[in-house]
């Protein structure tokens, strides 16, 4: 094997519930009911699900996302958009946390 990620493997997902089936199933439940049509669409649905996907850099969720986008409608302007949400709110959260930096400097340097 060449990398780590196996494309092929996101097909093999269900195999999580062979050995806790009631939790896949509750789990799939609220999978489910999370991504169907309420106050917002599918399409704006997996627009946010892809961009959170890439915050978490899995590319599993990527892979799923991206094309789901694409079936629901969205254009590559709209999903590269999504994508820079979710970078602009991962990096501020990184800033931010420069804070915790800064106070902590504050009392080393008394």
């Amino acid at each position: 094997m060449s990398h780590y990620y196996d494309d092929h493997d996101l097909s093999r997902f269900g195999e999580m519930g062979r050995n806790a089936p009631d939790l896949w199933d509750k789990f799939n439940d609220w999978y489910q009911a999370t991504f169907r049509e309420g106050s917002l669409s599918g399409r704006e649905k997996a627009l946010i699900a892809l961009g959170v996907a890439h915050a978490l850099q899995c590319p599993y969720c990527i892979d799923a996302w991206s094309q789901e986008c694409l079936e629901k409608g969205s254009n590559l302007d709209q999903m590269t958009e999504a994508v820079h949400v979710a970078a602009a709110i991962r990096g501020g959260a990184a800033l931010v946390h420069g804070v915790q930096m800064r106070k902590r400097n504050a009392q080393l340097s008394m």
